[in-house]
């Protein structure tokens, strides 16, 4: 074992960040990865002449100053080829009402959310200054929550009196609590588009829902932030990360699974147990390790005896259930689809629930020409899938892909006969495919008591083992993990006396 070496846990996007960073800055890095391909969640599969993204399907991050600019920049790689969504989605209240598009141009936007709700101005003009407010103290680095003197000054220093003042103001409120402000409580329309966005990125509904979080939600997709459309798929995000991390010394190992974490005290450093693909068993030793599975694995990871603190153990256990997903991978061709059908839309349902849908672009890689593949995911609990015997599992299975399926039928104006493929996965179909506790989709939901400085920290009380990943701030998305990546390996480094910097 190196003295400086550090092994990363999990190859999704955080833990392919954290890697390529940690081995731009010279340190020997093995990024271990229980399945055959980096990517996790942000990951895709074929069939046939399809490609499929796992879960994530949109990006956020690529406008300059950005997350994944400035990580892209720093790691000296050309940002992948996209195209910006405009309108980012196309909401469908289900109601009969004319569905709300999420413009870049925030004009347009405007134009459009005073159509759609009238009367709630103050609302939005409280909503885009907090996320004003919010976005560029992110943009400064903060650590949050800290957890020593080094943290702190991070975040002191990213401070400004306006984050101060809404900070202060607004750190106990929901987004349901500047809906009361603002006098716009009673628009039930409203109310239920918030819903759908809010849940969508913040696994939580308006009236638990962060109002620092949720403010930034609301206005990530104008100008000049936006959210994108990969060339491709989003596996070109792990494509790039990747061949970052090896072309600075980093070491990959693929279908190599982490089944135990000890502390050696005497030795000061790290023992990290790995099952081979060979079936045999595997350890390593490094001074750090960065984990960024969901917290929820280490109490299993680290049993008695193995150096975790049981205060540690017992935050860990009374973490909130975050969801699972059902999700509808299915092609047809494009000529069955409706005129100038946008990439993404919303649609309110109360069976089996608001499906969210990815719709691919001609000539975008993800089907042949004149062929489409459409991705609808909805919420859903994950012991209620994992915990069925396997004949009801099925039975269940079967019924939700067919519920789904003719909610877009409906939606969209399709045929059964236009299914070119069809398949659907479950809570049971990702915790075989991520390795994920029953699942989970998403990290912790941005309750006000899990946001920000209330949250889990990256900072560990145990000496050498740092977070990342979509329950650590600023929360899930490709861009958000990204930020947790680089927020554990700037503790990391600096904790070795050195220092990391991304410039903005």
């Amino acid at each position: 074992m190196a003295e400086d070496s550090v092994i990363v846990i999990g190859g999704g996007i955080a833990g392919l960040t954290a890697a390529a960073l940690l081995a731009k800055e010279g340190l020997p890095v093995t990024l271990v990865e229980a399945h055959h391909q980096p990517g996790g969640c942000a990951g895709t599969f074929k069939r046939g002449p399809y490609t499929f993204e796992v879960g994530a399907t949109q990006v956020a991050g690529l406008e300059p100053g950005g997350s994944h600019e400035r990580i892209y920049r720093h790691l000296e790689l050309p940002l992948p080829a996209a195209k910006l969504l405009d309108p980012a989605c196309v909401v469908d209240l289900a109601d009969g009402s004319t569905p709300i598009q999420l413009w870049h141009d925030p004009k347009r936007w405007e134009q459009e959310w005073r159509y759609q709700f009238p009367g709630s101005e103050s609302f939005w003009a409280l909503t885009a200054y907090l996320h004003q407010s919010n976005w560029a103290f992110a943009g400064r680095d903060p650590v949050l929550p800290p957890r020593n003197s080094w943290d702190l000054a991070q975040t002191l220093q990213a401070l400004r009196p306006a984050t101060l003042t809404s900070g202060l103001l607004m750190s106990s409120l929901t987004v349901a609590d500047l809906l009361k402000l603002c006098g716009c409580a009673h628009d039930q329309r409203l109310r239920q588009f918030l819903d759908l966005q809010l849940r969508l990125y913040s696994q939580e509904p308006l009236n638990r829902t962060a109002a620092l979080y949720g403010a930034t939600v609301l206005h990530m997709a104008q100008a000049p932030l936006g959210l994108w459309h990969l060339q491709g798929s989003i596996q070109k995000l792990s494509v790039d990360l990747t061949a970052a991390l090896k072309k600075n010394g980093a070491q990959i190992l693929l279908r190599h699974r982490v089944v135990g974490l000890k502390v050696l005290t005497k030795d000061r450093c790290w023992q990290v147990g790995i099952k081979c693909p060979n079936g045999k068993d595997l350890e390593l030793n490094a001074s750090d390790v960065v984990c960024s599975l969901p917290p929820q694995c280490l109490n299993w990871l680290m049993p008695s005896g193995t150096g975790m603190p049981n205060a540690y153990r017992q935050r860990l256990m009374q973490l909130p259930k975050p969801s699972g997903a059902l999700v509808f991978y299915g092609a047809i061709c494009r000529s069955a689809l409706p005129d100038d059908c946008p990439v993404h839309l919303q649609r309110a349902a109360n069976r089996p629930g608001s499906l969210f849908l990815s719709i691919s672009r001609e000539g975008d890689g993800r089907a042949p020409a004149g062929q489409a593949t459409l991705i609808a995911s909805v919420f859903t609990a994950t012991a209620d899938w994992c915990e069925l015997p396997e004949h009801v599992y099925q039975e269940r299975k079967q019924h939700a892909l067919l519920e789904i399926r003719q909610i877009l039928e409906q939606w969209l104006d399709l045929t059964p006969e236009d299914w070119q493929h069809q398949e659907l996965a479950t809570p049971k179909s990702f915790a075989n495919w991520t390795g994920r506790p029953m699942g989970i989709v998403g990290g912790l939901g941005q309750h006000p008591s899990q946001f920000g400085p209330f949250g889990l920290a990256s900072r560990t009380p145990i000496q050498g083992l740092w977070l990342c990943g979509d329950s650590i701030h600023p929360g899930e998305g490709t861009a958000g993990v990204s930020l947790s990546a680089l927020m554990a390996c700037r503790q990391l480094m600096a904790q070795r006396g050195n220092q990391l910097r991304v410039a903005a």
